[in-house]
């Protein structure tokens, strides 16, 4: 069962959440709370994913996504926004959210995309995904971004592929799938290549990628 908190400071918001989720046989919201009971409730019910509003009056968002990437246990977090152009994002992305998503995501696709954050997956909302990879990778400096590509040559070409495939979405499982490797072997590999690349999570790393054109090298390939 994937245990998920959903935190933001509209009502409805909370209740629509909860409803669409709460419908998947093999999802179970444990707590739908304001932003200032985050963390609290985070430590006391233990979810495996959190979908957090970016932007509440009552406490910053990114400032939740701090606490709860602190906590001994973190869980994955992906953000919740109204803004197709969110300038919180990209900040939201370089400090270890999972991903983010449009609050009118189509409620079919939900439950797969909870699934898919707590397989390991990366969520990129569609609408946005070329805007955050832009606003992502210019925001910060020039030689930091020629640093952070300079260290995919770190990478052994296994590492490689799996990065390919991070980047292109797929979860830990479905990496393993398709690489015939086992999820354990897949999950030592990521570890590996956020160390190498010295970023903070799989979007950074994903980012990264595309950005080298790793996808398109891949591509060119088949």
């Amino acid at each position: 069962m994937i245990r998920v908190l959903v935190v933001d400071d509209e009502a409805l918001i909370r209740m629509g959440f909860r409803r669409i989720l709460d419908t998947a046989d093999d999802i179970e919201v444990v707590a739908a709370v304001p932003g200032a009971q985050a963390l609290s409730t985070a430590r006391e019910t233990a979810p495996d994913v959190v979908l957090l509003d970016i932007r509440m009056p009552d406490v910053d968002g990114l400032t939740v996504l701090a606490e709860l990437r602190g906590l001994p246990d973190p869980p994955v977090v992906a953000m919740l926004t109204t803004f197709d152009m969110d300038e919180y994002v990209a900040t939201a992305l370089r400090s270890g959210a999972a991903g983010f998503l449009l609050k009118d995501t189509d409620p079919e696709e939900l439950p797969f995309l909870v699934r898919s954050l707590a397989e390991g997956g990366t969520v990129l909302s569609a609408k946005v995904t070329r805007t955050v990879v832009e606003g992502y990778l210019d925001a910060g400096s020039h030689d930091r971004c020629v640093g952070g590509l300079g260290r995919l040559d770190r990478l052994t070409d296994r590492e490689r592929a799996v990065l390919v495939l991070i980047a292109e979405g797929l979860s830990n499982t479905d990496i393993a799938n398709r690489l015939y490797l086992s999820t354990g072997t897949v999950k030592d590999h990521v570890s590996a290549i956020l160390t190498k690349l010295e970023v903070g999570g799989r979007v950074q790393a994903a980012l990264l990628a595309q950005r080298a054109g790793l996808l398109r090298e891949e591509g060119d390939t088949l």
